[in-house]
């Protein structure tokens, strides 16, 4: 598919790079959105980065559209002609599975027909790739690409569900930031906190980056939920192998 230059009210350009929702695509939109933080456009403000577009916002006072279309397009085609792929980490996420923590996982082991140890396994062996941040601010859509699970979102969304929670359907997992409303599976809860505006950089996560879902006990779990609290625990984060 041949990019596609949208306007977005009178401030905003979609860059879309397809239909889909694919690594492929999802790795050129990183790119780009890399690309221009990297070597700033005048009169670029922002850049949010999709599923499988870039929504570039900009100040038509200082670029027109089609000009900023233009530059968009030169940046792409050099981006596809010699861009060195980038390196990706992986930042392990601990979880605390089943009980009053993930009161659906019991029923999504059922309807796949395994154990909740078993389900457990397959949550937690799997890397998730992170799309993007949405609904929510801190909040990742993550999904991984092997053994897929068959059951979707809940029938009827609950009205709130606790910050930190791990939800899942199908291939995706996400974490909660925040008390929300939410239609997915709730399968564990993490102690870490997905977005803390006491920090310069808000965001645990980040699009683009790999998460690994680690399965933990209660203790564990409270103890992790206070060197958190007290500003002293420390993910463990890796280069992911290729």
């Amino acid at each position: 598919m041949e990019v596609q230059f949208l306007p977005s009210g009178d401030m905003g350009i979609t860059v879309e790079f397809g239909k889909e929702i694919s690594l492929e695509i999802n790795t050129k939109v990183r790119m780009l959105h890399h690309d221009l933080k990297e070597h700033p456009i005048d009169g670029v403000i922002e850049t949010i980065p999709t599923y499988s577009a870039l929504l570039v916002i900009y100040r038509p006072d200082v670029l027109l559209f089609d000009a900023l279309v233009e530059i968009l397009r030169e940046r792409i085609e050099h981006m596809q002609g010699g861009v060195e792929k980038m390196k990706t980490s992986v930042t392990e996420i601990p979880v605390l599975y089943g009980g009053k923590w993930g009161m659906d996982l019991a029923d999504c082991a059922k309807m796949e027909h395994i154990s909740e140890e078993e389900f457990i396994k397959i949550h937690s062996g799997s890397e998730y790739y992170v799309y993007m941040l949405g609904f929510a601010p801190g909040h990742p859509y993550a999904a991984r690409f092997e053994n897929p699970f068959h059951f979707k979102r809940r029938e009827s969304p609950r009205l709130k569900v606790p910050g930190s929670s791990i939800v899942a359907g199908e291939n995706l997992s996400n974490i909660l930031p925040f008390d929300q409303p939410c239609g997915w599976n709730l399968i564990g809860a993490t102690p870490l906190k997905m977005c803390d505006y006491s920090k310069k950089d808000p965001f645990l996560l980040h699009a683009g980056q790999w998460i690994k879902f680690v399965p933990i006990n209660e203790t564990e779990y409270w103890k992790i939920k206070e060197d958190v609290e007290k500003g002293q625990y420390q993910c463990r984060t890796y280069e992911k192998e290729e």
